[in-house]
């Protein structure tokens, strides 16, 4: 609960005290197939910084490797105007 930590030759005593992440968002998107690449459109404009909407977008597309489709991500574009990405993987399928 308490921590003692060194700063700049001064000695600082921290607590851990729990906090409430913001709720997470849901969305639904349109996906189109081909090879190595999938377009995604009509992405929502949400409050956060486009290279996090990036981030999510790739983790959502690797995850779903495990469900059968995905994989590992060689490129995001994201377009934040348009509402649209490009998701190019490493290997067709």
């Amino acid at each position: 609960s308490k921590h003692t930590v060194n700063l700049d030759n001064r000695t600082a005593t921290v607590a851990v005290r729990p906090f409430e992440l913001e709720m997470g968002f849901q969305f639904e998107l349109r996906v189109t197939v081909s090879g190595k690449k999938i377009n995604v459109s009509e992405i929502p404009e949400l409050p956060i910084p486009e290279e996090w909407m990036r981030d999510k977008l790739e983790l959502n597309f690797y995850k779903t490797e495990q469900a059968g489709g995905g994989g590992e991500i060689e490129d995001v574009t994201y377009d934040k105007e348009s509402g649209t990405a490009v998701i190019t993987f490493l290997r067709p399928g």
